[in-house]
């Protein structure tokens, strides 16, 4: 496991894995009214943590499986990347994609944070690049079946 230094300038408690092979910790709404979603609008939901990841680490903020299927409610910039240089608080942008209202209520389990490895890559500009039986084909090239 990595450790995660964490303020917590909320009134929430600390993220957690819900089992002991879960991939994310859900991320609280930290508010201090309920926040109504309407249709197709978005909007960036504060969770009052701050964290400091290990360099070579990234968090992702991923959307809520039962919000998405139940509500329509998704993670706008999915998945949203935490840089490990940065030190603002966590924010989810959320959007509604129903076409009922939703209210966030205070507390509420709004998107999941999962913490993952990364490398950073050297770009090498080349003329050409090798061939390959796919070649450029992309965006449902290799066809339904």
């Amino acid at each position: 496991m990595v450790k995660i230094k964490v303020v917590n300038r909320g009134h929430q408690p600390l993220p957690a894995y819900a089992t002991p092979q879960s991939a994310g910790m859900d991320l609280r709404a930290n508010l201090d009214a309920p926040v109504t979603l309407l249709p197709m609008e978005r909007r960036l939901i504060p969770t009052g943590l701050h964290i400091v990841l290990p360099e070579g680490y990234e968090a992702q903020v991923r959307p809520r499986s039962g919000l998405a299927l139940k509500h329509g409610i998704t993670v706008l910039n999915a998945p949203g990347t935490i840089d490990a240089d940065y030190r603002g608080e966590i924010g989810v942008v959320l959007i509604n994609l129903s076409e009922q209202n939703f209210v966030i209520n205070d507390g509420e389990r709004i998107a999941q944070l999962v913490i993952a490895r990364y490398e950073q890559g050297v770009l090498a500009e080349v003329e050409a690049l090798d061939e390959t039986e796919r070649g450029e084909g992309g965006y449902g090239h290799t066809g339904v079946k």
